[in-house]
């Protein structure tokens, strides 16, 4: 006989920490594969050979006997055809094992070579393999099965612990018990401190099997016996005494009184399994029951409680994922890898025992994913015809027909209409839509018969359940449009909230997505769709929660789409919703936003004209920032003229980016602090999270490293809430970006990891590219590094046509140089893009790197190169970045054999680094240090400039000109006045002034005729 044999062994009773120690020790040092048990349970072996097995126990006795508590140390052996089914039968075999016993199974004792004995086992003592076997006979075991004969290695004289102990009429169970472990050990608690405890749940959840393994478990409790009574056949109350007392086989006489005179003095368990049907009757026996014999306890099965004083009900849940997945694979008999079909089939199933089951049983006909497929039609899939079991249990149907059959009238009619709920929902649902008088109290009576879920102050039904009940409506039951009209009223009434509140908005309003789906649904199925399309209106930002911008926008558009020469508000709200939810998912699609704003002009909105100039400006954002800008300065004017702080929130936080990205620090800080905190009191936490980012940004570039930190993790906190992968992937992307920079790469990394998993499986991550080509840079993995942007930057890609490489590009560029690659033309092209698009800091690093690059072969060239880096540094406050000119100054210095000078440049450098809190790059080159104390970073970058060949800008002339002072020319020149200078560069018209004085005194002219005059060199 072939198959797997497992050894368990645990101490009886409460053996010490160190006792078990010892075991684990000694079972480690025995020959055999250690079983890995997910449950805790006893230490396990498994053997390919029995022989072998019986070895190893044997001889683990006689090392245990060796050993402090070695006396209480059981043993327990089984043959199975595999190690898991093997193990769980040998877990139930060692419960029966008294302290110093090794038991085995009449199956490991036929698997050995050897055995003699009548058909392989039989009565008295026997020798297996050499070893002598003592037959204890025949025993249950506590799991339920048929009883089995058990042998014992050598005697001990003692009577095994079998269910056989205690009397008891426990049904005998066919089928292994799976998982539960939970749920038994609250009942074994439930059951020591209650006389009655009713197991609710509806039809195949496991009621009868969980009550009678609990029984079993328990059973040494009642030494007057366990007695279960199958109630399912009984329809008259009055039969109830005769029926209990032929269960446990006392005498019998109409009524109950002979029934509980012999009760009286008896300490047993009754188990009372289905005891629906006669509620009341079960329920009035009880009382007797408890009345007259005060040490008699009962656990009922029934698909309500019984609404007794001092009865424990306890809700059997459903299988957990991991249950239901064993119970299928066990039940369906075949070795199958279709593990997403297998756990697919459980989720639609909501884990109920029975329907797993009945799906399993289709194991030799249909794979996995063929059932999955076939769960379209799942009361027609699940049944089975097997010998034995009650009709009812035979469909997934049938289990159900039979608590609806127990309905009322009017419980049927609220059952059937609550099928038109999707998800959760509440009691004012329940009443809106289902239309019925006194529906509070028949909806709590369809709760107590486990029909309606309650969950935690919301409702639900099972998948299954609801199914069932929609095959069940009839004509009168048709309230879609009731539940329509209903959750477009919750919708509407909440919309006030999106200007004041989004937090409250998002927790009245989340908990019911499923309901509005399906209102959605019909909504705009119908032939009038204005509900579907007011509804699809209110809903816009929901679909930037939990990554359903896709869906959203399918909505959105079928809801614009349904009218689509339709010229009111409504359809400019729609359009307000399209180009909010596309602005992460789709920015470059349907332009929502150009023609809502043209409605909304048209309409004299002027909130909503403001928030279209807000989304309008993101689209322009890519390609133009000054109109960008410009669009977002006249949301500004039109938010301020109605004093709506939300819809200028929403124009200040794109200025923010931009004037980050244009290095103008010192008019960005006013703007960040007001706008973060308005739209995190207004709960719009995806802006909020934009700009914290943007602060985070802002701080780390102005020598702010640990507050850009601690703003990055604020940006984190204000999206996770969102449940959306792209405001969190953002956020997320910062923070990484951030922790690398100051040393923590290791910290960067686990941060990415989830987002990183999401690639994988194929979704689109935002500056999931740039974060890990950053932290590959900074660990000094530079083909990575490059590798990672190579999408993002490539000529052809779809971002080729915008800002976006210019950022990103100066990263591959330092990557290409440390891997020894010349990346001049590269920079070059940065320097292109930089200028073009006004990015200070993004041309300040491309001329840095052209600058190390040049100092070998053109130094003349390195030094103009290296001060215009650090000049652009000083001017727009980038001191986190100064250290980078100090360190190639300081290689200019020794390329030039002024070794004092590199030293003291390099050693400012790197003292200013550690001040701030920065991590070194990995390619930072070997620098000089000095034994003087290191200079101050502005005294370093005073030093630089004083001390050059090229000392940074000239006093006079057009080289002396500031870039801001060199615009403000320009600008002159084409003959702006001072005001409109002014609005263009976004600053007074008194600080133009000052600038066009300072050009004056540079350049040696009086007025802007002569300004005009000049010829720029």
């Amino acid at each position: 006989m072939g198959g797997v044999t497992v050894l368990t062994a645990s101490y009886a009773g409460a053996a010490s920490a160190p006792a078990y120690a010892r075991l684990a020790g000694l079972v480690a040092a025995l020959p055999g594969e250690q079983l890995v048990r997910r449950d805790a349970g006893p230490s396990a072996l498994a053997y390919t050979s029995a022989a072998d097995a019986i070895a190893a126990a044997s001889s683990l006795r006689e090392s245990a006997s060796e050993a402090p508590a070695g006396e209480l140390l059981r043993i327990a052996l089984h043959t199975a055809p595999t190690a898991v089914l093997a193990a769980r039968h040998a877990d139930q075999l060692l419960d029966i094992t008294n302290p110093g016993q090794t038991l085995l199974t009449a199956r490991i004792a036929a698997a050995v070579e050897g055995f003699a004995g009548p058909g392989g086992v039989g009565p008295g003592d026997e020798r297996v393999g050499g070893i002598r076997l003592a037959d204890l006979g025949v025993h249950r075991l506590r799991d339920l099965g048929s009883p089995e004969r058990i042998f014992e290695l050598t005697s001990t004289g003692l009577p095994v612990r079998s269910l056989d102990l205690v009397p008891n009429n426990l049904p005998v169970m066919f089928t292994s018990f799976v998982g539960r472990a939970t749920q038994v050990a609250a009942l074994r608690t439930q059951l020591a401190g209650s006389r009655l405890v009713t197991l609710t749940g509806p039809g195949g959840s496991g009621k009868t099997r969980l009550a009678a393994q609990t029984a079993a478990q328990l059973a040494e409790r009642w030494p007057d016996g366990v007695w279960w009574v199958d109630l399912s056949a009984v329809t008259d109350s009055s039969q109830l005494p005769e029926v209990v007392a032929a269960a446990i086989g006392l005498l019998v006489e109409p009524g109950d009184r002979l029934l509980i005179g012999q009760l009286r003095t008896k300490q047993a368990l009754i188990c009372l399994d289905n005891c629906e049907q006669i509620i009341e009757g079960v329920a009035e026996f009880v009382v007797a029951l408890h009345t007259g014999c005060p040490e008699i306890t009962v656990l009922a099965t029934s698909r309500e409680p019984l609404n007794l004083p001092g009865e424990s009900t306890w809700q059997v849940p459903a299988l957990s994922p991991d249950e239901a997945r064993t119970l299928f694979l066990e039940r369906f008999g075949i070795a199958t890898d279709a593990e997403d079909a297998v756990r697919s089939i459980c989720a639609k199933l909501d884990g109920i025992p029975l329907a797993v089951e009945l799906a399993a049983a289709w194991g030799r006909v249909l794979t996995p994913e063929q059932l999955e497929a076939g769960l379209a039609d799942r009361f027609g899939l699940l049944t089975k015809n097997v010998r034995g079991v009650a009709a009812r249990q035979r469909t997934l149907a049938a289990s159900i027909d039979w608590s609806y059959d127990l309905l009322d009238e009017d419980e049927r009619r609220v059952f059937r209409r609550l099928a038109v709920f999707s998800g959760g929902f509440g009691l004012d649902a329940v009443q809106a839509v289902t239309e019925q008088p006194g529906v509070l109290e028949i909806h709590a009576r369809l709760v107590d018969k486990s029909l309606v879920v309650s969950d935690g102050g919301r409702y639900r039904l099972l998948e299954t359940i609801r199914e069932y009940a929609a095959t069940r409506a009839t004509a009168d039951d048709a309230v879609q449009d009731r539940h329509l009209d209903h959750y477009l009223q919750v919708a509407e009434a909440a919309e006030p909230l999106l200007d004041k509140d989004r937090d409250a908005w998002r927790a009245l309003i989340e908990p019911d997505r499923e309901n509005f789906r399906a209102a959605l649904e019909h909504g705009l199925s119908a032939p009038d769709p204005d509900r579907g399309r007011r509804l699809a209106a209110a809903l816009g930002w929901l679909w930037n929660l939990q990554a359903t911008g896709h869906e959203g926008i399918g909505y959105l558009r079928r809801a614009i789409d349904r009218a689509p020469d339709d010229r009111t508000l409504l359809q400019a709200r729609l359009l307000y919703g399209y180009a909010t939810v596309a602005d992460t998912v789709d920015p470059f699609g349907y332009d929502a936003a150009g023609r809502g704003l043209d409605l909304a002009t048209e309409l004299g909105d002027d909130r909503l004209t403001s928030l279209f100039l807000a989304l309008k400006a993101v689209g322009e954002f890519f390609t133009d920032f000054q109109k960008a800008w410009d669009l977002t300065a006249e949301g500004v004017r039109l938010a301020d003229g109605i004093g709506n702080e939300h819809a200028r929130n929403a124009n200040v936080a794109l200025q923010c980016v931009l004037l980050s990205l244009w290095d103008r620090h010192d008019e960005l800080r006013p703007l960040l602090d007001r706008a973060a905190d308005g739209l995190m009191s207004s709960g719009e936490r995806g802006i909020a999270s934009t700009v914290l980012t943007t602060w985070s940004e802002s701080a780390m570039s102005t020598g702010e490293p640990r507050k850009a930190v601690e703003l990055a993790e604020r940006a984190l906190a204000a999206a996770e809430p969102l449940a959306d992968f792209h405001r969190v992937g953002t956020a997320r992307a910062q923070l990484a970006s951030v922790l690398v920079r100051v040393g923590r790469a290791d910290e960067a990394r686990t941060l990415m990891r989830p987002l990183l998993e999401l690639a994988e499986s194929g979704s689109v991550v935002p500056n999931l590219g740039q974060v890990m080509s950053v932290i590959s840079y900074w660990t000094g993995e530079y083909a990575a590094a490059v590798e990672w942007l190579a999408p993002a930057v490539a000529p052809d890609g779809p971002l080729a046509g915008t800002f976006v490489p210019a950022m990103l590009l100066p990263t591959v560029a330092a990557a290409k140089r440390a891997l020894g690659e010349d990346a001049t033309e590269l920079l070059e092209h940065v320097v292109d893009l930089a200028r073009r698009y006004n990015l200070p800091r993004i041309l300040a690093d491309a001329l840095d790197q052209l600058g190390r690059a040049a100092i070998a072969v053109r130094p003349d060239t390195a030094v103009e190169l290296l001060h215009e880096a650090l000049t652009i540094r000083v001017d727009h406050g980038l001191r986190t970045y100064l250290i980078d000119s100090l360190e190639s100054l300081a290689l200019l210095a020794i390329h030039t054999n002024r070794p004092a000078d590199a030293a003291r440049l390099a050693s400012a450098a790197s003292a200013a680094r550690n001040e701030l809190g920065l991590a070194t790059p990995a390619d930072r080159p070997d620098l000089p240090t000095s034994d003087e104390p290191p200079l101050a970073l502005d005294e370093a970058v005073a030093y630089a400039r004083r001390t050059r060949g090229t000392r940074g800008r000239p006093s006079s002339g057009w080289a002396s000109l500031t870039p801001t002072e060199q615009q403000v020319v320009a600008l002159a020149v084409e003959g702006l006045s001072n005001p409109e200078i002014g609005e263009r560069l976004f600053m007074s018209r008194g600080t133009v002034k000052t600038h066009l004085a300072h050009v004056y005194t540079k350049l040696g002219v009086a007025n802007r005729t002569e300004l005009a005059s000049l010829k720029k060199p």
